[in-house]
């Protein structure tokens, strides 16, 4: 077995033995740095135009800050970290004129410091090793919805575009060595399964197979995501990509997410996984929703069986993330559901035909 390969093995036994604990928020975490233009440009990289605001770029601008924020996590308790990789694709970035090479090296380098700290950690506490997901986050250009609102058969970009995309980043992410991918913040579904496609196609290819975790998010209290599906018909759109888990994020606090999260758990053959907004935004865009309260209600949906991992989104910070181990520990992880017979399909809406 390679490395890569018994850390994954250790992943997959840590997720039977306990509820897994993910990082949270990373925009949060910059913003309390007060960075500057400085801070996003570099003398070893010739940017195009202001990149303040392009968090992913400080991969490459300020690695020191990106390794703080993975210290700072593990720290307060995570078993997983993302790569600060969460818009480092060639259409995303293409909103500051960075080239394919630029978007690269980003998610290399983001997998690269990410890497250094997980194993880091996982040497200093080898009863607790510490796992690294390459976050793949949704694009600015769905292929879902019309980008004009007088032509509902306009698209900016074609699945073709995505695909490859995706695949630029999943390749770039697999080199610098992430444990698992992470497809998350999911508002449309194609998107999504034209990212699976890359991952797919590049494991038939001879790239070396890394678990797969997909994470929806649900809108508002509609219970659909963007493109309109619900819990169910996304479920069904996913599945058989076997994934080692799927879950929400994002949009939503713990007690609105609470009913879709429940509607998973009683859906899914595999790992459910949850990291929720410290609440709802107020007024100014802030999250006011306390460590405890965030805690607090996750604790209820561990006790209650529903979840196999759990972190936090949008507003959430170490100091929640510490709050959340401390709440779950101790306490068993939800077991997956039964493989359902019959054939499953989805639109907006989910289907099912069983003999």
């Amino acid at each position: 077995m390679t490395d890569r390969q018994k850390r994954i093995a250790a992943l997959k036994s840590a997720a039977k033995d306990r509820i897994l604990v993910f990082d949270g928020s990373w925009g949060a975490m910059f913003q309390r740095k007060g960075l500057t233009e400085d801070d996003f440009q570099s003398d070893k990289f010739t940017l195009p135009g202001e990149q303040k605001g392009n968090n992913d770029i400080l991969c490459l601008t300020r690695p020191d800050v990106v390794r703080e924020l993975h210290d700072a996590y593990y720290a307060a308790g995570a078993d997983i970290s993302e790569t600060n990789t969460f818009s480092a694709t060639t259409i995303a970035q293409d909103d500051y004129k960075l080239d394919a090479e630029t978007v690269r090296q980003i998610n290399l380098e983001g997998a690269r410091i990410g890497r250094e700290a997980a194993d880091d950690w996982s040497a200093k506490t080898p009863d607790k090793p510490r796992f690294l997901a390459g976050s793949i986050g949704p694009l600015n250009k769905m292929l879902s919805m019309s980008s004009d609102v007088n032509d509902p058969g306009a698209r900016s970009v074609t699945f073709d575009d995505v695909y490859q995309a995706y695949r630029q980043q999943v390749q770039a992410l697999n080199e610098g060595g992430v444990d698992l991918y992470l497809i998350e913040t999911i508002t449309d579904t194609l998107n999504c399964k034209a990212c699976i496609k890359a991952i797919l196609d590049l494991e038939a290819e001879g790239m070396e197979k890394l678990p797969i975790w997909i994470s929806g998010t649900i809108t508002d209290r509609s219970g659909r995501t963007l493109s309109g599906q619900t819990v169910e018909a996304f479920w069904n759109s996913v599945r058989h990509a076997k994934p080692f888990a799927i879950g929400l994020n994002c949009a939503l606090g713990a007690d609105l997410m609470r009913p879709h999260i429940a509607e998973l758990a009683r859906l899914a053959n595999t790992l459910v996984a949850a990291y929720p907004n410290a609440g709802l935004p107020n007024e100014m865009g802030e999250y006011d929703e306390t460590a405890e309260q965030t805690s607090g209600a996750l604790n209820g949906w561990a006790k209650d069986g529903l979840v196999n991992i759990l972190g936090g989104c949008c507003g959430t910070t170490p100091e929640h993330i510490a709050a959340i181990a401390k709440s779950v520990e101790g306490l068993t992880p939800r077991s997956p559901a039964a493989e359902p017979k019959g054939m499953r399909l989805s639109g907006l809406e989910p289907f099912a035909l069983t003999g």
